[in-house]
């Protein structure tokens, strides 16, 4: 299998993870992966619900980087295992977002957008009132506001994330309709030196193309993009990887030669 990293994956230091980290890597060896990132949640100021109480997205990276060390040890000449964090923008933490990527070295950081106006896109709220088009420009606004304000980010994660909720389903989503906020998004990440990911949790779901749209990681290539890490986004061992040879096929249409890794916040390529 030609990618052989995942950047983008949760464990039982994430909210929405029971995932035992050893288990995590343990699947990603069976699955002959050479780096894997753990990428847990951050989202500071999610809102309280029956669920999720107050704090429950906020990872205690402390011993969250404690376990990760001692299996980073323990499977050292077996697989590259780094230290990354998914932090979710808004721009009402964007100061408390500042400081978390400061206080830890870490490897990688994901640049999510999960909160637009306070609403999780996964509430059905977030879509009451609003036709497809004004919802995901809603979300695309988000993530371009958020990233004038944070620059503290290694790539965008899953770009068009929304789209996985829409109600009227993924016919209903076309990027040329949204291209003007989409290039926008793309050419500040271009001139910051920053990436996107392309993000297979979408195919494991049933959609026919993962966040973002295939179309979006061919306009970001023609742009002048080179920087794409790939991820699962996994939350369970089994899906560690899933539909990684689809996204090397996506990637080697729109025209891309490698994909990316991090280390210490550095971009390595790995060829396709």
């Amino acid at each position: 299998m030609p990618i052989q990293a995942d950047f983008h994956m949760h464990s039982h230091h994430s909210a929405d993870s029971q995932a035992a980290m050893e288990d995590m890597i343990k699947s990603a060896l069976d699955k002959g992966l050479k780096h894997i990132c753990f990428t847990e949640h951050m989202d500071h100021n999610y809102p309280p619900t029956e669920e999720y109480p107050g704090g429950a997205w906020e990872c205690n990276v402390d011993s969250y980087l404690y376990e990760l060390l001692g299996y980073r040890a323990k499977y050292d000449r077996q697989l590259e295992v780094r230290f990354g964090l998914e932090i979710g923008m808004q721009e009402t933490v964007v100061r408390e977002n500042a400081i978390t990527a400061r206080e830890h070295e870490f490897d990688f950081i994901i640049g999510s957008i999960h909160l637009v106006n306070g609403m999780d896109t996964y509430w059905p709220e977030f879509f009451e009132g609003k036709v497809p088009k004004q919802a995901i420009d809603e979300y695309l606004q988000a993530i371009l506001n958020n990233i004038k304000k944070f620059e503290n980010f290694d790539v965008i994660g899953h770009m068009d994330y929304v789209v996985r909720t829409l109600p009227q389903g993924e016919s209903a989503y076309k990027p040329s309709d949204h291209m003007d906020l989409i290039e926008e998004i793309l050419n500040i990440v271009i001139e910051r030196e920053k990436g996107i990911e392309l993000n297979t949790s979408a195919l494991l779901k049933g959609f026919s193309n993962p966040n973002p749209h295939r179309d979006i990681i061919k306009r970001y290539k023609e742009l002048g993009g080179e920087i794409i890490t790939v991820g699962s986004d996994a939350h369970k061992p089994e899906r560690i990887a899933t539909h990684f040879d689809v996204a090397e096929e996506i990637l080697k249409d729109c025209g891309f030669k490698y994909y990316a890794t991090y280390e210490n916040r550095v971009a390595f390529q790995h060829k396709l």
